[in-house]
């Protein structure tokens, strides 16, 4: 399949159907040559990395909205004004490109109408800069909504928060310094010629200059370390696990914190590992395999105890709740399109039945550290807040890692271009 036909597919399906980008760009990655799959992921990522800034200049471009069966014909036009905009390819390229694509999309009828706009865009590009500066879905890239949320939770951090959700994330490793001490980790990539830096945060992460396939990095086939962003390395630290402890990890997959609680404490009474999809579970069972460790995987809704526990307390409890996720959107750009206002009020909902149905499972003097990789108040503070309101013998036990800001509730980390993500944290305490 041709590349730019292979993106027009992934973009319709995010824009139009709301299908995630990790799910539907795998099956259209096998249908393009091997060749072309770096350049089919590049158009995917950075088109809706970019996606409110484009969509406002097409609304510009274009005379009249496409109708809804003609919607591919908007996405190839987002795809290749991406290119102009953000790439090296030649702007002839970008625009011949696009318009052969359109043979194999059966929408010939076309062709005119994208070779003129994509060429009105090139003549025109600084004048149509100007005159969309004061719109702030074009200047931040960001929908208006959340725009709006952001600028209102962080003002001061509003536009840096802005700038490091438009840039890719670096690629942080997590070592198991069972397996290997980190500063001879770091000896090994310099030996083999790979740039590297010790995280900061996480006594147990390495940051990588550039990119690259896991493949190529020594040691990860046999079980030494795992891709984990420096923000989430946090969980296992502040979790403080202890030897001959029962721990949860409540909606636990893929895993990521699971095996980092394993490879800090292998000596845990038990660590069960729940999570409602028996599907995503599986990506749990791949890392357990590769880095050989074990723990009780249980598929059930962590809100339905009556389902799965066993009665037996736990003396710690990690629960990283579904969210938003808008601390993670450089990794995830199409939370960008897939994430609507009205999300938020649920999704603080849940996080409050998960609260409530764990906290009976976690013994007196326990702790349960509440997680997300959201930056907004509703899910993070806000919800604590409610918790703590509710449940006379909670309280909020200070983290003392000098880690991101400190909140009334937690700890708040904020997407850092060339850092860590988005993260926040709260460690509750039972009286």
């Amino acid at each position: 399949m041709q590349v730019r036909v292979a993106a027009a597919k992934v973009l319709l399906a995010v824009t139009r159907d709301g299908v995630s980008l990790s799910q539907c760009l795998p099956e259209l990655m096998v249908q393009v040559v091997e060749r072309d799959r770096a350049l089919l992921q590049e158009l995917c990522y950075g088109t809706l990395r970019w996606y409110p800034r484009l969509n406002a200049l097409l609304n510009e471009l274009l005379e009249k909205p496409f109708r809804a069966k003609d919607r591919d014909i908007h996405v190839l036009l987002a795809c290749a004004l991406y290119q102009l905009m953000e790439t090296r390819i030649p702007d002839h390229a970008a625009v011949n490109e696009a318009v052969a694509a359109l043979k194999k999309l059966k929408k010939p009828w076309a062709k005119g109408l994208v070779n003129g706009v994509l060429r009105r865009f090139i003549r025109e590009r600084d004048s149509l800069n100007t005159q969309l500066q004061g719109k702030g879905e074009y200047l931040h890239a960001h929908p208006k909504w959340l725009c709006k949320r952001i600028e209102q939770a962080w003002p001061q951090q509003a536009e840096a928060i802005f700038a490091a959700n438009n840039h890719p994330g670096p690629m942080t490793l997590r070592v198991d310094q069972q397996s290997v001490n980190r500063a001879d980790y770091l000896d090994i990539l310099k030996s083999a010629e790979i740039e590297a830096t010790a995280t900061a945060l996480s006594g147990d992460g390495v940051q990588l200059v550039k990119a690259m396939g896991v493949d190529a990095i020594p040691g990860f086939a046999e079980g030494q370390l795992s891709v984990q962003d420096e923000a989430a390395q946090l969980a296992a630290v502040l979790l403080d696990v202890a030897p001959g402890q029962r721990v949860l990890d409540a909606c636990c997959a893929p895993g990521g914190k699971t095996c980092h609680i394993l490879e800090r404490e292998p000596e845990l009474a038990e660590l069960v590992a729940l999570d409602i999809d028996d599907a995503r579970l599986g990506r749990v069972r791949e890392n357990f395999a590769r880095l050989n460790l074990q723990a009780t995987l249980v598929a059930a809704d962590a809100v339905a105890t009556d389902a799965w526990w066993d009665g037996q307390l736990f003396d710690r409890i990690l629960l990283d709740a579904p969210c938003s996720a808008t601390g993670v959107i450089r990794r995830h750009p199409d939370i960008k399109l897939l994430r609507k206002p009205d999300d938020i009020a649920r999704l603080a909902e849940l996080q409050a039945e998960l609260l409530d149905a764990l906290w009976p499972l976690l013994k007196s003097g326990g702790k349960l550290l509440y997680a997300t990789c959201s930056i907004l108040p509703e899910e993070n503070d806000l919800s604590i807040a409610g918790f703590i309101a509710r449940q006379s013998d909670a309280e909020v036990l200070n983290i003392e890692a000098a880690v991101g800001m400190q909140t009334p509730q937690g700890r708040q980390l904020l997407p850092l271009i060339d850092g860590h993500d988005g993260f926040y944290y709260s460690l509750l305490g039972k009286r």
